[in-house]
This record gives C-alpha cells, structure tokens and sequence, in this order.
C-alpha cells in the first residue's frame, strides 16, 4: 500500500529516503531526451546549473566489490584514486546489468541515496566547493539538490579527490 502511495505522489525511493531523514532538499524536473549521449550534462544544460555542481552516480567493482563513485559531470571519475580512496588496489566500471540490479535503479538514473543495496560510496572532494550540488533523483529526467554534507551523511560517503578534468 505504501509502495503505491508513493507512486502516485510522484517520489523514488532516493526522495523517499531524503524526506524520512528530514533532510531539505529540492526536486528539479526535466524532459529527457533519449538520444541526448550525457545524461548529467543534459541534466545540468536542462536545469541550468554549472556542469561543476551536477554529480553523476558511477558504479565501480574495487577489488570485487560494488562501490559508488559521484563526480562531476564536467569531468571524469579516476578510477586508480577510486580503489585508493577506499583502500583498494584496481577497480574497473562495474557491469551495468549488476550495477542496476544491486542499486534498484536504471542507468542513467542511479542515485546515491535510496538504493537496494546500500554500497560504500565516494563522494569527489570537489562537492564541497558549492553550498548544494545535484544528483539523480533516481530516475531519468529527475534531480535532486542538497547540501554535499547531507550527501556525504546520508550514504556514509567518504570525500576523496576521486574526479579529474
């Protein structure tokens, strides 16, 4: 019953997540467009927000564990200082299939927040640059904007110099 109640008011489970937490967040929604080849730059070009304070989800295998990497969407995620980060020595994009099944979401709308499973998550130290940045409401066409402290709270992330231009 709760499930289609949050359905209809138009909630994912990262906003659901925001809200039992009483954290303040606002939701920003877009059109988007299928063929667009970056989800986070259209997120950021859509918005109007600097490519530099809209973070896209990444999902990396460190070690043989799932782990979240959020960076800009101006930039690139450095794997090698990802495994570092985390104390791991490789780490490689994650299959997309496992990354889906394991977070709840689809690519291109995973979030940090919400997921299935909760993963170890890296957030790139640059976040903390801006008073909010934006992530992934949990589904194509949906961001959410907070703080990157209530971020780095809510998932446990750890801040590293994870992202490289």
């Amino acid at each position: 019953m709760a499930r289609k109640a949050r359905k209809q008011q138009g909630g994912t489970p990262a906003t659901v997540a925001l809200t039992a937490a009483g954290t303040a967040f606002t939701v920003h929604a877009y059109e988007h467009d299928p063929a667009s080849p970056s989800y986070g730059e259209e997120a950021a070009q859509a918005l109007g927000v600097a490519p530099e304070r809209v973070f896209k989800t990444l999902v990396a295998d460190v070690d043989g564990e799932l782990t979240v990497a959020v960076v800009p969407v101006a930039g690139q995620l450095d794997l090698k200082a990802l495994a570092t980060a985390v104390g791991g020595k490789r780490a490689s994009m994650a299959d997309p299939v496992a990354a889906e099944r394991t977070t709840g979401y689809v690519r291109g709308g995973i979030s940090p927040l919400g997921q299935r499973k909760r993963l170890r998550t890296v957030l790139d130290v640059s976040a903390s640059a801006h008073p909010t940045i934006c992530v992934s409401a949990g589904r194509r066409g949906l961001e959410v904007e907070l703080s990157p402290a209530d971020l780095a709270s809510l998932t446990g992330a750890v801040l590293a110099p994870i992202g490289r231009v």
